[in-house]
C-alpha cells in the first residue's frame, strides 16, 4: 500500500503559529519534501521533529516529484511544506500533486497559516470578493492590464520590497494618485506593520522609511465608470431582448469591466 502525503502549512513568521495538528502529523512522517531545508530545519528543531529533509522547489520539481513517488509506494509518510506559509499559494507543489493525481495517490492537506487570510483580517473592506494574482507582474504595462481588470474587485498581490516603490509610483501614474491601496509588511513579526491610503501619501511615507521584509498589497475596488441608474438601464434594455441575468452579467462585465456578480444581483433584482 501506498503510503501517506501530506500538505503541511507552515507559519508565516512567527514560529509559534503552527497547529498542534501540524506538529503531530510532521513528527510521523520519514521524509519531508521543502523549498529550503535551512529554513524548514530551524522550524522543525523548535519541535524536535526528526523527519529526513530533501529540497523540492521550482526548478526540480519534476525530479523530485518521482522520488516522491517511489518512496510512497515503498510505505513511506511524506509532507510537503513551503518555506512560509501554504504550499501552492504562489509557492511550489502543482507538478507534484497534478503526479500524485495521476498516479492515484491519495494526499490531503492541513489547514494553518497563510499570507491572505492572516493580511485580510486586519483590512476593512466592503465586501468579501477579491482577486489573489500572485506576485505581481514586473513591467508597468502588464502592471497596469492586471489592476485594470480587476478595478472593480479588491485585488491582492504579492511584491519585494525591492520593486515595492516603483510599483506604487507606477499605480499612480496609470490608474491614479488617490487610488486607495492597503499594504501589510513582516506579518506576524515583531515588526509587523499594516498601512491603508492613499496611492500618493504611501509613496510618500515609503521614499522615507526602509522597505525590508515580506510584503502583501491590496488595491482597493475602484468606482463604477458607469452610475448604478445608467446600469439598470443597460440591464432593462437586455431583458427586454429576453436576455438571462446570467448573460447580462456577462455582457456588461465584458464591455464596461463591471462587477459581474453586482451585475448579476442588479439583474435579479
Amino acid at each position: 500500500m501506498a503510503g501517506q502525503f501530506y500538505i503541511i502549512a507552515t507559519p508565516i513568521g512567527n514560529l509559534t503559529d503552527i497547529t498542534l495538528r501540524a506538529v503531530d502529523v510532521l513528527k510521523t512522517c520519514t521524509y519531508i519534501a521543502c523549498e529550503d531545508t535551512r529554513v524548514t530545519k530551524i522550524l522543525l528543531d523548535k519541535y524536535c521533529v526528526k523527519a529526513k529533509l530533501f529540497d523540492c522547489h521550482k526548478f526540480n520539481e519534476k525530479e523530485r516529484s518521482e522520488k516522491i513517488i517511489n518512496l510512497l509506494e515503498a510505505g513511506e509518510t511524506i509532507a510537503l511544506v513551503s518555506d512560509a506559509g501554504t504550499p501552492l499559494i504562489s509557492d511550489p507543489g502543482s507538478v507534484l500533486l497534478d503526479t500524485l493525481r495521476n498516479k492515484g495517490i491519495n494526499y490531503t492537506s492541513l489547514p494553518g497559516a497563510c499570507a491572505i487570510t492572516t493580511f485580510l483580517s486586519q483590512i476593512p473592506r466592503k465586501n468579501e470578493e477579491f482577486a489573489f494574482i500572485g506576485f505581481i507582474p514586473r513591467t508597468k504595462k502588464q502592471q497596469t492590464e492586471i489592476l485594470n481588470k480587476y478595478k472593480n474587485t479588491n485585488c491582492i498581490f504579492y511584491e519585494s520590497p525591492n520593486r515595492l516603490l516603483e510599483t506604487l509610483k507606477n499605480i499612480s501614474d496609470n490608474i491614479g494618485a488617490e487610488t486607495y491601496i492597503a499594504i501589510g509588511r513582516e506579518l506576524t513579526k515583531v515588526y509587523e506593520e499594516i498601512k491603508i491610503s492613499t496611492v500618493s501619501q504611501l509613496i510618500n511615507y515609503y521614499e522615507n522609511h526602509p522597505l525590508k521584509g515580506e510584503i502583501i498589497a491590496m488595491v482597493y475596488e475602484r468606482n463604477s465608470d458607469l452610475k448604478e441608474e445608467e446600469l439598470k438601464e443597460k440591464i432593462q434594455i437586455l431583458k427586454e431582448d429576453n436576455f438571462s441575468p446570467k448573460d447580462i452579467s456577462k455582457i456588461i462585465s465584458k464591455l464596461y469591466g463591471e462587477n459581474k456578480n453586482k451585475i448579476y444581483k442588479l439583474a435579479l433584482d
